[in-house]
């Protein structure tokens, strides 16, 4: 095993600044990790190994001339097939894009570049992010880390399973619906959904204002530490947050104590398992003793799926139109199939789903005006079986909807992040989904890393041997 392949993004950043370790030979070793776990783990569309070496050259070149170094200098890390890096693959793991190379960087990716991170590749995405779990017709199966039979979740699959298995310290992936959120959940990882359009958006998302852009990280510093660097508004994006990027780091050193949490297990209508809802609950109580208060919400809300629905699935499928139309025979039949209905309804139901929307947006404003964090599970099942779509204990949901606590919290575009909260039985993680008000990801910071402190997670690994 390399020796960098489980430090911290955060302890390679201080290594290279006293050059302790060198970026190209960290560079090297995570690349060669890399080649020596993809056959199994199977987490990039494309690995870009030239790009890479080359950061890392002009990193080490920088930190021997004495240079201004940026936040994420000489780290390696991935970039999920949803966002554009320039002259790589852009397929959403599609075969209808099978081919198709972005002309241009992301404003992310740019800010990646210029704080001088170093991206191995493209990692696997569900197709056009549709699916929550880690396979598409393009890649195939994208296994989870800590049992390859099981899903890592989706749809930042190959971000998750990648950072798990020790490839990268973190990982840049998209949440439409608690695609960041799921496979942190899954893969034993602290992952966030920051404030919507915190990070600027482009080119524009077929769900424009539902995406998100977040890290994926073994730690809730580091994760801190790459959102710190590509947070912060972006002309091209029409939503873009136009205030000072928060100290996230900063924040994970301001004790807990003092933030009221309202703790609820299935938010009124999910059906979580008994030992999901128990691990959980066990974390919650963490925060009492942190000197937090703790209130039991059985009902925050009415389902709100049907408006999430008309909204993704409207946007993805207007974006797939002549492939539905054509070519339907290239597409995911699950996604083919959820998305075959998405465009047969009038200008008006959709626009009532609108205005439902906004109604939904003002009741969870109003229920966080008397608390900082909503604490849920993130997920209501451990991770399942690959090649599956959905649970088994939840046949009657479709291949988003299972996943009941994470896509209410795109349609309010507040800050989520998902922390892990313990194991199964069987050795398979459990995360907690943390929501806090609107533009206060820093709440979020301080509870998860007091929370880290408290129930450290990181030190726990994979068996890739296994």
């Amino acid at each position: 095993m390399s020796e960098f392949a489980f430090m911290t993004a955060l302890e390679l950043r201080d290594r290279i600044r006293r050059r302790d370790v060198s970026p190209v030979e960290l560079i090297e070793s995570s690349l060669g990790r890399l080649d020596g776990l993809e056959p199994t783990l199977n987490c990039f569309v494309q690995t870009s190994p030239e790009l890479a070496l080359a950061a890392a050259r002009r990193a080490e070149k920088a930190v021997m001339s004495g240079e201004a170094l940026g936040l994420l200098h000489g780290l390696p890390i991935s970039v999920k097939d949803l966002i554009a890096v320039d002259g790589l693959k852009l397929t959403f793991g599609s075969r209808a894009m099978a081919d198709n190379v972005a002309a241009l960087d992301a404003p992310a990716v740019e800010r990646l570049r210029r704080h001088g991170a170093c991206i191995l590749g493209k990692s696997t995405t569900s197709e056009f992010g549709c699916k929550a779990v880690g396979d598409s017709p393009l890649t195939g199966v994208t296994p989870n880390a800590w049992n390859r039979a099981k899903t890592p979740g989706g749809s930042s699959c190959g971000a998750a399973t990648s950072v798990a298995a020790g490839i990268t310290p973190f990982s840049l992936g998209t949440d439409g619906g608690g695609s960041v959120r799921i496979p942190s959940s899954f893969s034993g990882l602290f992952g966030i959904k920051p404030q919507f359009a915190r990070v600027p958006v482009f080119p524009a998302s077929a769900t424009p204002t539902l995406a998100h852009v977040g890290p994926l990280a073994r730690t809730v510093r580091d994760a801190a530490l790459l959102l710190s660097a590509i947070a912060g508004h972006d002309r091209r994006d029409p939503f873009g947050v136009a205030q000072p990027v928060p100290d996230f780091l900063g924040a994970c050193e301001r004790p807990a104590e003092g933030l009221r949490l309202a703790w609820s297990p299935t938010l009124g209508y999910a059906r979580p398992t008994a030992e999901v809802v128990e691990i959980v609950e066990d974390a919650v109580r963490a925060f009492e003793e942190l000197g937090c208060t703790v209130d039991l919400v059985e009902q925050v809300t009415d389902d709100p799926l049907p408006l999430w629905m008309a909204e993704f699935f409207a946007g993805v499928g207007t974006r797939l139109k002549d492939v539905l139309t054509n070519r339907p025979e290239l597409l995911d039949p699950a996604v083919a199939e959820v998305l075959a209905g998405a465009l047969d309804r009038d200008i008006g139901d959709y626009y009532e789903t609108v205005f439902r929307r906004y109604e939904f947006r003002e009741k969870m404003r109003a229920f966080f005006e008397d608390y900082d964090l909503l604490l849920t599970p993130t997920l209501p099942v451990p991770a399942f079986d690959v090649k599956r779509n959905l649970p088994a204990e939840l046949p009657d949901r479709n291949i988003v909807s299972w996943v009941s606590y994470t896509y209410p919290f795109n349609l309010t575009g507040q800050p989520a992040a998902s922390v892990p909260a313990g194991w199964t039985r069987d050795g398979l993680p459990v995360g907690m989904q943390m929501v806090a008000k609107i533009l206060h990801e820093e709440d979020i910071f301080r509870a998860a890393a007091a929370f880290e402190a408290a129930r450290p997670w990181a030190d726990r690994r994979p068996d890739l041997a296994a």
